[in-house]
């Protein structure tokens, strides 16, 4: 099964939610209800709506078909400037990982790690998340499945000296990518703030002229709480992309649109399923295909 059939299989309960079949005066009133139900969110439901009212009248438009071609149009347009690409020119490219424990950030590090390296990078993993019980046993075994190197430290250690021996490292080695794990907590902004910042400028320091991404991992199943850890971890660093996990199965697929329209930062991957290759760089048009 390729990786878009999965992605609809996985997206069918929320693509339940965005189905109708007829075009009636009450049409307008339950999409609305039903793009809420699928974790849109009510800002971007009601953009939409209002959108779609001025779009039907203008162009007389009577079909369920038609309709939903203007709905995929409005969701495009959404994601017109979700630039998908990954930044990893100038290398050692780094690629900081953040988001709350649950979320599924060391599997993706996992699955990503994995990716670049079948497209020809080698890849080095630094465990950066130093505080969580077992958080370094489980990257070691994600660093081993995805067949990259792993830099740690021992449990509770200052996660910017495990920053600080991975960069030298990927220098030493001429890596193509640095992936960094860091803290799942969200409890605490200020010791977050603070640590993320410590990470940041030890990277800074060591790898100047490297490309940089600070990805968000967000558990999609989660619906408006994904919405709320963006502009929680915003404030706190700057996030240049998302990482969408637990796609599959959740009838808050919507909140993908939700996220990208509010907070305009670009989905860089999304994640489907447990195994190492169920993550896919994002696709606007395979997304929109697979909910409507």
């Amino acid at each position: 099964m390729g990786f878009f059939d999965k992605l609809k299989e996985g997206l069918a309960k929320t693509r339940q939610v965005f189905s109708f079949t007829k075009v009636d005066e009450n049409l307008m009133e339950e999409l609305e209800e039903k793009l809420i139900m699928a974790d849109v969110g009510v800002e971007t439901t009601e953009k939409i709506i209002d959108n779609l009212k001025t779009k039907i009248k203008k162009e007389n438009i009577k079909e369920a078909e038609e309709v939903k071609q203007v709905l995929r149009e409005e969701v495009k347009e959404i994601f017109s400037n979700c630039n998908k690409e990954l930044n990893i020119e100038n290398k050692p490219a780094v690629i900081l990982m953040v988001g709350v424990n649950g979320a599924g950030k060391t599997t993706s590090i996992g699955k990503i790690a994995n990716k670049l390296r079948i497209d020809g990078k080698k890849v080095i993993i630094a465990a950066g998340d130093t505080f969580r019980a077992a958080a370094v046993e489980q990257l070691e075994e994600w660093a081993k499945r995805a067949k990259v190197e792993i830099v740690k430290g021992k449990e509770g250690a200052d996660p910017a000296s495990v920053i600080f021996e991975a960069t030298k490292k990927a220098k030493e080695e001429n890596a193509d990518v640095l992936i960094c794990d860091t803290a799942g907590r969200l409890q605490n902004k200020k010791n977050l703030m603070d640590e993320l910042n410590k990470i940041k400028r030890v990277i800074d320091r060591e790898l100047p002229n490297s490309s940089k991404e600070v990805l968000l991992v967000l558990d999609a199943s989660t619906g408006q709480n994904a919405i709320s850890q963006v502009k929680a971890f915003s404030e706190t660093t700057g996030i240049t992309g998302l990482v969408l996990t637990k796609l599959d199965g959740t009838s808050k697929g919507g909140v993908v649109i939700g996220i990208v329209d509010e907070n305009k930062i670009p989905i860089k991957f999304i994640g489907i399923g447990e195994k190492i290759d169920d993550m896919e760089s994002f696709n606007p048009d395979e997304f929109i295909g697979a909910i409507i």
